[in-house]
């Protein structure tokens, strides 16, 4: 990503609505995967480390990021080193030694998906887990993805085909930011209309819009619990390796 999306994205992640709910929906399902007591856990691609403190309370956080200004940013925000690193490739860990690792709108900015999923799966345990999020229908595709360096935007099969061909088992694997689906649908198709399309999706609303966007969104971890949904912005895979 450019390095402006990198500063914009530390200046606003603690607060702005789609960070804050996002890790509310992620910290919800890592809770219910009952990981060992001190599990060692993986961050693959930490950005400037929004993440982090969230993923340090499941157990012994490491975390690695390709972008120099990134870590430096991650490091002074959260005390985790955070490795220089790259998919598919230039990763340098033990195969077989986390319990829990994790890659957060990450795959898709890789040309080489489907390799880079096959080596985080080498880094898991037996029994441990890989979770990914990644944004959702080709269709959707907007000036944000272009901002972000975006490769792809995923279906649900394709991402199940992306794990399972890594060797995994899919455990869940269910759209998410879904019941604000229809106003960000909308909103892309508006902007393409109206020639807005250059217009940052991720701006900072005012306070009462961003505390009811974050209050809209958050509230699908409950329902992430128990279900999995049909439709959404974007999606989540929970695999376990055998």
């Amino acid at each position: 990503m450019d390095r402006t999306v990198y500063l914009r994205m530390s200046e606003q992640d603690a607060e702005h609505w789609w960070f804050v709910a996002r890790r509310q929906v992620i910290r919800d399902q890592i809770a219910s995967l009952q990981l060992p007591k001190g599990a060692r856990i993986l961050e693959a691609g930490a950005g400037p480390g929004g993440n982090l403190a969230m993923l340090s309370e499941f157990g012994r956080l490491e975390a690695f990021e390709l972008d120099e200004d990134a870590r430096r940013i991650a490091a002074a925000r959260s005390g985790v080193e955070v490795r220089p690193g790259a998919l598919p490739d230039d990763i340098c860990y033990e195969p077989g030694s986390f319990d829990l690792i994790v890659a957060l709108d990450v795959i898709e900015h890789i040309d080489a998906d489907r390799e880079s999923v096959q080596a985080l799966a080498k880094l898991l345990k037996p029994g441990a887990r890989l979770l990914i999020t990644v944004p959702a229908y080709r269709w959707l595709w907007s000036e944000h993805d272009n901002r972000h360096h975006h490769k792809i935007r995923y279906t649900r099969r394709v991402v199940r085909e992306l794990t399972e061909d890594a060797g995994l088992t899919v455990e869940k694997c269910s759209h998410f930011n879904s019941f604000l689906f229809p106003l960000i649908v909308g909103t892309r198709m508006l902007k393409k209309i109206f020639g807005l399309a250059d217009r940052p999706d991720d701006r900072m609303p005012g306070p009462f819009l961003n505390a009811m966007l974050l209050s809209i969104f958050g509230a699908e971890r409950y329902l992430l619990r128990h279900l999995s949904l049909p439709v959404g912005v974007s999606i989540l895979c929970i695999a376990r390796r055998g």
